[in-house]
């Protein structure tokens, strides 16, 4: 976002970062820090220059007065010792001038101390300029642009305050650095303050992507107070170890587009893969030279993917290698379902796929916002785009927090910290945040980090933050109006125990440059600065697992519907204890082609393993099921055949009885009303009954008339009812209980074949 006031709404956007209430203060009285315009044509270097003083600041001695000298040559020609004192004084007067020493020195001879001595003075002109050192003592500090290499983040640009008051001239370049390799209390961070580069322009909201030799810079807007006017876009690069700066001047992409200018976009660097992202941003007049400040801002729908110097792309032709430029491949995103946005954060996880996935958090545009509850990820292979649901509550909507991943050292789970940002709604206002949230993928559910009582930092956004040593380091942060300052505003997190720290701890992870988990640092796509990090007992009870890793969650809550989430898997690693032990045994899987991450340990995977004998008892119980299911249908089919036998035996033996189970289907009166019929049913019930009776009972049953006889309609009609109803009608006969003797014992069950199945097929074969 802009943090900006004073621009028509017509030609910015409503701002993140604006400063509201700040009419009428005093003038600034500091002084405005002159930049001077890059020149195109020329690279810079920034080397220390060894700079001498101006003069040498000492005093000639004042001369003595001395009488002149008189020539004692008759009286040296007669005195030999003469001669040889004479010749020491000369010797003595020439031995410190031969020998360095200083101009200023007399010899103790009477001789020497009559002579006066000149010193040498270097002119001003012969000197070269200090460079001027970035301060790193400011009120605020946001918007800048950050990496981290080798443990050391450098962080360019962006805008800063000296005073609570000051609202104009904000942008800056400096150019910091802050040293993650060593310990530090957050109230006095190893921060140093590099020169300040002649070349690069100040700019804020762009990116500074990374290898691990050198940092590119790319984008950012210009001050709007006072308003500047942009320069054609360069991309300027810094050679860490030979500490200049160099100037690419007119990229262009492979078809020779000229390569544009973009701000508040989201950035990412892969460092493995020698590729720089940056998503979305805007186009407007303060990025894009001879846009009018009339011009509404341009939202971009597409991923600039750069390639760095020395790496291959096999999408770009160019890039085999790419040259000292680089080479640049535009991705445009399909506008269904995939709107335009800016001030989003993304985060990079290898595996799923050859190259690892990008997912895109946040962000929105000044018309819309980007829920968190369905996340964008990128498949770097395929260069797709795919939507991901995720589980549990979710954060509010908002606009440029950070986030850092973390990944457990095995690789079944990766957590994404999420930080921060602020929200715009409603338009006018501005609210940041201070809450921190967790992503963790495969599952891709949030888990809110309940820091309530611990000494959090205020809420702020546009900051940035890196992970060193499983620690999470924020730097800078618009912060509001109602904090003063914020100095020096550097606050770290311990992703491990969930817990503000008031001191960074630098840990040792032996001659891994990278800061990679243990048993990853073989795979060089493997995420940076995990080393020491351990799943928290929050993650742990989502995914499963204990501190090491373990996740028995390997896919996501809501099913994907496509692509490296639904076909891959995480690159995972074999983690051994300080014993030699195995702490897990996992496998390095990829999307079914290829592997997720390449180098690392390989073992069986146990997971799949369990799965798969689950999958196969189940698969044998549903087989056992359906077999037990078959024998009672058939079984239960002949004893309601022999039921029906019953039932009609019964009814031979006495005409005249009849039971609540069955209906004896007389000819009788089809008029009879349904109040007498209902009284007949149920006071009937074990008596001998009459015709009328009998006809009124057909009635109620629905039987039809045209029945000659008991037998004809019982058989036709109801030849058997419910087992229970069998039972109590064989209860009531007049047959001396023969019948229920003959039932007794014969009802089958879906148990009983369950648990006798042999039995059950023998009566079904007889």
């Amino acid at each position: 976002m802009d943090f900006e006031t004073g621009i028509p709404a017509a030609r910015r956007r409503s701002s993140a970062f604006t400063e509201i209430g700040l009419e009428g203060h005093d003038p600034i009285l500091d002084e405005k820090i002159k930049v001077d315009r890059p020149r195109l044509a020329v690279r810079f270097r920034s080397n220390v220059s060894v700079v001498e003083p101006n003069a040498i600041e000492s005093n000639p001695p004042t001369p003595v007065p001395t009488s002149p000298i008189v020539s004692q040559k008759s009286f040296l020609s007669r005195v030999p010792f003469a001669q040889l004192a004479l010749l020491i004084s000369l010797i003595g007067l020439a031995f410190p001038v031969f020998h360095g020493g200083s101009s200023q020195s007399r010899l103790m001879s009477p001789l020497a101390q009559a002579v006066p001595v000149t010193p040498r003075v270097q002119t001003p002109e012969t000197l070269p300029a200090k460079r001027q050192t970035a301060t790193t003592d400011v009120c605020k500090r946001w918007s800048g642009q950050s990496a981290v290499v080798n443990g050391t983040v450098y962080y360019y640009g962006g805008r800063a305050t000296t005073s609570p008051d000051q609202t104009t001239d904000q942008w800056n370049n400096d150019f910091l650095s802050l040293d993650l390799t060593k310990s530090w209390q957050i109230g006095s961070p190893s921060l140093t303050g590099l020169p300040t580069p002649s070349g690069p322009p100040a700019v804020s909201l762009g990116q500074l992507w990374s290898s691990t030799d050198d940092l590119y810079l790319y984008g950012g807007q210009f001050s709007d107070a006072p308003a500047t006017s942009p320069v054609p876009f360069s991309l300027w690069s810094y050679d860490i170890a030979g500490s200049k700066w160099n100037e690419h001047q007119n990229p262009t992409f492979e078809d020779g587009t000229p390569v544009q200018r973009a701000s508040e976009g989201a950035g990412i660097s892969v460092p493995s893969l020698g590729r720089g992202f940056y998503f979305g941003g805007h186009l407007d007049g303060y990025t894009t030279v001879g846009w009018s400040q009339s011009i509404e801002r341009v939202y971009l729908p597409s991923m600039l993917e750069f390639t760095m110097p020395g790496f291959t792309n096999s999408e770009i032709q160019s890039a085999s290698p790419a040259g000292a430029d680089g080479a640049y491949r535009n991705i445009t995103v399909g506008s269904s379902g995939f709107p335009e946005r800016a001030d989003g954060v993304l985060v990079y996880i290898p595996g799923y796929s050859e190259n690892g996935i990008i997912v895109d958090l946040a962000g929105g545009t000044d018309q819309t916002f980007t829920q968190l509850n369905v996340i964008d990820v990128f498949d770097i292979a395929s260069s797709t785009w795919y939507k991901q649901a995720t589980e549990g509550a979710y954060p509010d909507v908002r606009v440029n927090p950070c986030a850092v991943a973390a990944s457990s050292a095995d690789g079944t789970s990766t957590q994404i910290h999420f930080y921060g940002g602020q929200n715009l709604i409603p338009a006018g206002s501005q609210t940041q945040y201070d809450d921190m949230w967790i992503l963790t993928v495969p599952s891709f559910t949030w888990i809110k980090v309940d820091t309530e009582g611990q000494s959090s930092p205020p809420a702020r956004a546009g900051h940035t933050c890196h992970i060193w040593n499983g620690q999470m380091v924020v730097i800078g942060g618009y912060v509001g109006q109602e904090l003063s300052c914020d100095s020096p505003g550097i606050y770290v997190f311990n992703t491990s125990s969930l817990e503000w720290q008031s001191e960074y701890t630098a840990l040792d992870a032996g001659d891994d440059a990278l800061n990679r988990q243990k048993a990853q640092n073989d795979d060089p796509n493997a995420l940076q600065g995990s080393f020491g990090y351990q799943v928290p007992p929050a993650v742990q009870s989502v995914v499963g697992g204990d501190a090491v890793g373990g996740a028995t969650v390997t896919a996501p809550a809501q099913t994907p519907t496509g692509g490296p989430l639904a076909t891959g898997a995480p690159a995972t690693y074999t983690v051994t204890g300080s014993d030699g032990s195995v702490v897990t045994e996992t496998a390095t899987p990829g999307n079914g082609d290829s592997s997720g991450g390449s180098g690392g340990n390989s073992g069986p995977n146990i997971g799949a393993i369990v799965a798969g004998v689950v999958a196969g008892i189940l698969f044998l119980v549903v087989l056992y099921l359906a077999f037990c299911a078959y024998i009672y249908r058939k079984q239960l089919k002949l004893y309601k055949n022999h039921a029906a036998m019953l039932q009609h035996d019964a009814l031979n033996n006495d005409t005249n009885t009849f039971t609540p189970g069955f209906v004896v289907s007389r000819p009788g009166n089809p008029n009879s009303n349904s109040n007498e019929k209902s009284g007949s049913s149920h006071g009937t019930a074990g008596r001998t009954s009459t015709s009328d009776n009998r006809s009124q009972r057909s009635g109620f049953a629905g039987s039809s008339a045209a029945n000659s006889s008991n037998q004809t309609g019982i058989m036709q009609h109801y030849p058997y009812d419910s087992v229970m109803a069998l039972k109590q009608a064989a209860g009531r006969t007049n047959s001396n209980g023969s019948t229920e003797d003959l039932l007794k014992g014969q009802e089958p069950s879906f148990i009983g074949v369950l648990l006798s199945p042999r039995k059950s097929l023998r009566v079904v074969n007889n």
